[in-house]
């Protein structure tokens, strides 16, 4: 049942695809998905076209009705719960899977957001999200469904610079269509001078949305490894130097964190600051993968957070390294 949950699963992400590129997102021997893809053909849970292979309406409904039973027989809902005790959360979401080793493990965290944020939103709400690789991903799958009116997304913070993909203000607006809300734009970059930024709050547009960002109800943003985003944000390899020696692990929306949750460097933006946070009402957190672990309790141990949602391989490596104990798969 498990290995028909997860071809259902992985279909769901990546449809319409074909069965050689399904067993190896599953990492299958290609002969047992396809008796599994014939049977579930047969039973009207799938179909082909020119494309390949997608869900049928019966194939979503059996999805959702066995999403409870997988998380059980998987241990999830328990990870969570730990998880939520030695972090010291109000909430944790753990989906399946491993965003280091498959990509569409981040589809499924994006999925998440979006229940969340469904659940949360009432009329007059902000909703200030950060750019990034996760974020990104998190903005492209949470599904199409229009929410309460008056609901307003803006970017968190000032732009890297880097690929337009993955910025803030390009997250917000697809983030804002899915949802089927307004959306404004920062059009300013991060790190920038004292001098620049004060001349540019001074502008009447910019000072506008800045309004509107520190008055976010919800704030959703990811988390990186220090290093990682270091060499992303451009930092000169001396101040690298400097910030690794205080101890940096972890990273979010510019402010670089020690393994306990200080702050050993921040770089200047307008936008969104951790002063801010302090009124946000629902701050979440979104990163997976083994690999950012460490970087994740970093984070997390600021304080500043009440929602983490991650995958399967990062809540088991953060219970080992938080009380010494991997959750059982």
């Amino acid at each position: 049942m498990v290995v028909r949950y997860n071809i259902l699963r992985t279909l769901r992400l990546y449809q319409p695809t074909g069965r050689r590129v399904l067993a190896a997102k599953l990492r299958l021997p290609e002969r047992l998905v396809r008796g599994e893809v014939e049977f579930l053909n047969r039973q009207e849970l799938i179909d082909k076209g020119l494309g390949g292979m997608f869900l049928t309406p019966g194939g979503e409904t059996l999805l959702g009705q066995m999403h409870d039973f997988v998380r059980e027989v998987r241990g999830l809902s328990d990870m969570e719960a730990q998880l939520q005790s030695v972090l010291g959360l109000q909430q944790v979401v753990v989906v399946p899977g491993n965003s280091d080793l498959d990509p569409g493990t981040k589809k499924e965290m994006g999925r998440a957001v979006g229940g969340y944020l469904r659940g949360n939103l009432a009329p007059g709400t902000v909703i200030a999200v950060a750019g990034g690789t996760t974020m990104a991903e998190v903005a492209e799958a949470v599904p199409e469904r229009p929410v309460a009116e008056d609901v307003l997304v803006v970017p968190a913070r000032g732009g890297l610079g880097e690929e337009v993909e993955i910025q803030a203000n390009t997250i917000a607006a697809q983030l804002a269509k899915k949802l089927s809300v307004h959306y404004r734009l920062l059009h300013a970059p991060d790190n920038l001078s004292s001098e620049t930024m004060a001349s540019l709050l001074g502008e009447p547009q910019i000072k506008e949305v800045t309004g509107l960002i520190k008055k976010a109800t919800i704030l959703i943003h990811g988390i990186g490894a220090a290093e990682k985003m270091a060499r992303r944000r451009g930092l000169d390899p001396g101040e690298w130097r400097r910030i690794k020696e205080q101890g940096a692990v972890g990273e979010a929306f510019g402010y670089y964190f020690d393994a306990r949750g200080k702050i050993v460097h921040a770089t200047p933006s307008i936008g969104l600051s951790l002063e801010d946070m302090k009124s946000t009402s629902h701050v979440l957190a979104v990163a997976g993968g083994e690999s950012k672990a460490q970087a994740i309790i970093a984070v997390l141990s600021s304080g500043y957070q009440h929602v983490l949602v991650t995958d399967e391989a990062a809540g088991s490596r953060i219970m080992e390294l938080l009380v010494g104990e991997e959750v059982p798969p």
